[in-house]
């Protein structure tokens, strides 16, 4: 579920179609979106197994550990897009923004760790011209961890 209001739109990178785009402010820290309704994970050897599942995994992204979400009706959150400089921070499920976000901000977060480690994307990073290739579950999740921890510590607390 997508919590603030927003509205897809073409998006501001190169080749990447359409983008997911903010109606309000949203401050740092604050939790863009949220999982809800996963109603099956597959681990990644399942994926790999079968030839229809296999053929989503455009479609796909990493929730915890080998175990991923198959989602190719699109729901909206689908929208967001790759940067290695995201304003969003992918942790769990969840997209955290990273600073203070003005309406009309793009979405992003860093597609690395939606991906099985050492998958590569089939499009390079725009503004780098590098491959996104997926991180390690250890990594990711240290490293999303360690930047929650950071931004949490840095954000003013809120009820």
């Amino acid at each position: 579920m997508i919590l603030p209001r927003y509205h897809i739109a073409p998006s501001t990178i190169p080749a990447a179609g359409k983008g997911l785009f903010l109606d309000e402010t949203v401050a740092a820290g604050r939790i863009i979106t949220a999982p809800d309704g996963i109603a099956t994970t597959f681990r990644q050897a399942e994926i790999e197994a079968c030839a229809e599942l296999r053929s989503q995994w455009h479609a796909s992204a990493r929730w915890f550990e080998d175990h991923y979400t198959l989602s190719p009706d699109w729901p909206d959150e689908c929208y967001i897009n790759h940067s290695f400089t995201p304003n969003g921070l992918w942790h769990l499920g969840f997209v955290f923004a990273l600073a203070n976000l003005p309406a009309g901000s793009e979405i992003t977060v860093d597609y690395r760790h939606l991906l099985p480690p050492g998958q590569a994307e089939d499009f390079a990073d725009s503004a780098t011209g590098e491959r996104i290739t997926g991180l390690s579950w250890h990594e990711s999740l240290a490293s999303s961890t360690r930047a929650l921890a950071e931004l949490l510590a840095a954000t003013p607390t809120r009820a």
